[in-house]
């Protein structure tokens, strides 16, 4: 599927000013519910320009030069460790990639230890991944560098849901009354709970539809509470997927069906799984999207999967752009 060309007008890393206040407000980028529209249309159009630096032979600028971004990640990751590494060094910083299992923590050094030990070693952005939800606010209490969330537990993933943000506006031009149909497990997913956010914010309609034992309880309250009346819940896939504009399959984690929330695989291919069949509900233009690592043949098909429709692998693409966009920001528009 053909995607819409950035905007050529947009400056140019080496010569963007720094962000102004009055619109970039964050030391650190931990969710996208205290982001308002103009961040994020920032963030976007930040990344338009990074994307033009990688198309280049030479993709590298000296815009973070004498910058030093370390990457924490206490659990397993290719497409977010690797994105945000690769968007460091495109931007000339120094990188520091601290594996957990191979540092002080498996003696039993804490985290709070660990980032202060980081921070008095340079860092000006810690980039971390965690498996406890919370993790990274506790984090910035401890800290006076910059912190980027790049997961944490069952909560919050922002700067995949910018990347999703950014490839639906790429192909669709807006998300501004979309349908954004999201399947699959949302009581474990920080992919989708970001990406409800960041989409109602942008202007987008999501559905959210799961087999009732993989919906957080309390959802409706949640939903009612936050004010969120473009977010809403359906229990099976035909009615949710009916004029979509854009379909996410979320990963099925197999554990699901160990602890006993899921009757069986089959069941949940049988009434969930994202087929042609279903798909030809959504609207002729749909975009097919999967956060990653994808289970084919479970929740979505081979053959969707590798579709006309999908964007699957451009989102990964994307995520270097955003991630580029993401460090740069944090760098120049830190509050003092």
């Amino acid at each position: 599927m053909k995607a819409i060309e950035p905007n050529s007008s947009i400056a140019t890393p080496e010569t963007f000013p720094p962000p102004s206040v009055a619109v970039w407000q964050h030391s650190h980028v931990l969710d996208l519910d205290d982001f308002t529209q103009e961040e994020i249309e920032l963030v976007l159009e930040t990344a338009d320009a990074m994307a033009e630096v990688l198309t280049r032979e030479v993709k590298r600028v000296p815009t973070l030069r004498g910058k030093t971004v370390v990457t924490m990640f206490y659990e397993p990751s290719t497409r977010t460790r690797a994105s945000f590494e690769l968007a460091a060094k495109n931007l000339s910083a120094d990188t520091v990639s601290l594996d957990a299992s191979k540092s002080s923590i498996v003696k039993g050094e804490s985290l709070i230890d660990s980032l202060r030990t980081i921070q008095a070693l340079g860092a000006d952005i810690i980039v971390m991944r965690h498996s406890q939800s919370g993790a990274p606010y506790l984090a910035t209490q401890h800290v006076t560098c910059s912190l980027i969330n790049a997961g944490d537990g069952w909560h919050a993933h922002p700067s995949q849901a910018l990347l999703d943000l950014y490839t639906i506006r790429r192909h669709l031009g807006t998300l501004a009354n979309l349908k954004v149909t999201i399947i699959g497990d949302i009581m474990h997913s920080r992919v989708a709970r970001s990406n409800v956010w960041g989409m109602t914010t942008m202007g987008a309609r999501v559905i959210l539809c799961a087999p009732p034992t993989l919906l957080p309880r309390g959802l409706d309250s949640f939903i009612a509470n936050c004010q969120l009346p473009n977010v809403s819940i359906e229990t099976e896939i035909e009615p949710a997927l009916k004029n979509a504009d854009v379909v996410m399959p979320l990963r099925l984690q197999m554990e699901r069906q160990q602890s006993g929330l899921l009757p069986s695989l089959r069941e949940y291919i049988q009434l969930y799984q994202l087929t042609l069949e279903r798909l030809s509900l959504a609207k002729p233009h749909v975009l097919v999207m999967h956060p990653g690592p994808i289970n084919e043949g479970i929740e979505i098909s081979p053959e969707v999967a590798h579709g006309a429709q999908s964007v699957i692998e451009e989102q990964v693409t994307n995520g270097v752009a955003i991630r580029m966009a993401l460090l740069y920001l944090i760098a120049g528009g830190k509050n003092k």
